[in-house]
């Protein structure tokens, strides 16, 4: 399960983390032939399983005479401080996750592939009340500073309200379910499959969700910028072994649905259940279709508003004086924020050269 959680990055980002990162990684940029890439369970990276399970990965990997190893990492927050650790030369996360981790501590980091976005995938989840209006003045459970958090900001702007408008109360991603079954938790915000089984709660009804706000919870897989410029054979390799995968995931064939019952299983739902996530997220099967996404102002602009969330909830750290802190590149080279402190980057070459027939 994908946790998405932010409360425990800050011991484990700073400190002996950089120290180690800092001088592991000048090592790592530079001509190699041996990398990995780390991953956890959540709808849109269930993808990186079958390419590693079917041979995918490594075909791709051979072909540029390479080796990728892809690693499972049971905590997704744990997984994103060993990136920045220099543990991984790659890692999937979240945009916001991104940005307020491994950018914000320094860790150039380049968005190879933007996989999909969230679209209801998250969502907010009541008890008694039928609007988001309804939630002035009551308490809300949910996993703080996490993209959950990120949507119930959202949903509040939506309708005039502020956060210090209700009471939000942090809960362990663990505790959700069992805690919504409970009298004395009305309100939770969370994303699948946890959110399917609050919604399934007799007289839950669904506020708000994802689909509200599209493109602002992007999955993306990350790499480092320098060894990804070291060695672009990498990036070809992943992007080649991703979009074959999509391929096979989307296709109605034999093939595609005994790859989506197989990462249904593994991700502990059925083929269903996971074709029932994936119809709340916002695949881009097509690498042409990643491509046109970010480099849109509706891209830009949800890079925007999670930018803000983040300085307003200190995830850019100590030294963060507004939200251009960390300075954001785009794939025309524009650049939001600070021109001298650029960590993070979209860059869709690699996903250009898929659209092209070029890998």
């Amino acid at each position: 399960m994908k946790t998405r959680e932010l409360s425990k990055r800050m011991g484990a980002v700073f400190g002996a983390g950089l120290l180690a990162a800092s001088l592991s990684f000048g090592a790592t940029a530079q001509e190699r032939d041996s990398f990995s890439l780390a991953w956890t369970i959540y709808v849109g990276w269930m993808p990186w399983q079958y390419a590693e399970d079917s041979g995918i990965m490594k075909k791709w990997a051979d072909k540029y005479d390479i080796e990728v190893d892809i690693v499972q990492v049971n905590d997704y927050i744990e997984s994103i401080n060993q990136y920045t650790a220099g543990q991984f030369d790659g890692v999937v996360a979240t945009s916001m996750d991104a940005l307020s981790i491994p950018a914000a501590s320094g860790i150039d980091t380049t968005a190879l592939i933007v996989g999909d976005y969230s679209d209801g995938n998250d969502g907010v989840v009541a008890k008694d009340a039928e609007s988001i209006e309804d939630l002035e003045g009551t308490t809300v459970h949910l996993v703080e500073l996490s993209v959950s958090h990120y949507l119930l900001v959202r949903a509040l702007d939506s309708v005039g309200l502020e956060e210090r408008d209700l009471n939000v109360v942090n809960i362990s991603d663990a505790d959700l379910v069992s805690a919504f079954q409970t009298d004395d938790v009305r309100t939770v915000v969370t994303w699948n499959p946890l959110l399917g089984e609050v919604k399934d709660y007799p007289g839950a009804t669904e506020l708000f969700n994802s689909s509200q706000v599209p493109g602002h919870i992007k999955d993306l897989a990350l790499v480092r910028t320098e060894v990804l410029e070291a060695n672009p054979e990498l990036g070809k390799a992943l992007v080649g072994a991703w979009y074959e995968v999509m391929g096979i995931l989307q296709s109605d064939t034999e093939e595609g649905r005994e790859a989506r019952a197989a990462l249904g299983q593994a991700s502990g739902t059925d083929r269903e259940g996971y074709e029932a996530q994936l119809a709340a997220t916002r695949m881009f099967w097509e690498p042409a279709s990643a491509v046109e996404f970010i480099n849109s102002d509706q891209a830009r602009e949800a890079m925007d508003s999670v930018r803000q969330f983040s300085f307003d909830k200190g995830l850019l750290g100590q030294g963060a004086m507004s939200p251009d802190f960390v300075g954001i590149e785009f794939p025309d080279g524009s650049i939001m924020g600070n021109e001298g402190n650029v960590t993070f980057r979209f860059n869709d070459t690699y996903m250009q050269m898929a659209a092209d027939g070029e890998l």
